[in-house]
């Protein structure tokens, strides 16, 4: 940073199911910091950290980002998809890596969405129990 101001922060939001990612990447070693926490401690597995830092190896900028993100709702692997997703939006403004990013579908929000419960069924498709007699 020069002189303590953000002159080179980008920031992107990511979503999945349904998490919300605020992530912001900044010039610097590859650091992952989610909610204050380590990147690693907070997912608690290498996989998931793993996955969300893809967009970096698809545009070959490995260790020159440091990641400050903010989580809301969801699961951790909905998060870690969020992650995801805000990071490669954050790319955007940090660079022209559109084509790389897009090419490989990291710029698409993923809409699936978890069904909702029917009346009359025990879950959203699950239905009681038949009976003959």
């Amino acid at each position: 940073m020069v002189d303590g101001k953000n002159d080179a922060v980008y920031c992107g939001t990511g979503r999945r199911k349904n998490a919300v990612m605020r992530v912001r990447i900044m010039p610097g070693s590859g650091k992952v910091t989610v909610n204050g926490r380590d990147g690693r401690e907070y997912f608690g597995r290498d996989a998931l950290l793993d996955y969300a830092l893809t967009p970096f190896k698809v545009t070959g900028t490995v260790d020159h980002f440091d990641v400050v993100a903010t989580a809301n709702g969801g699961g951790v692997s909905g998060q870690a998809g969020a992650l995801r997703h805000g990071i490669a939006r954050a790319l955007l403004e940090a660079g022209d890596y559109r084509g790389e990013l897009k090419k490989v579908g990291y710029l698409t929000r993923d809409p699936r969405m978890v069904e909702r419960k029917k009346y009359g069924l025990k879950k959203a498709r699950k239905r009681p129990q038949f009976s003959k007699r």
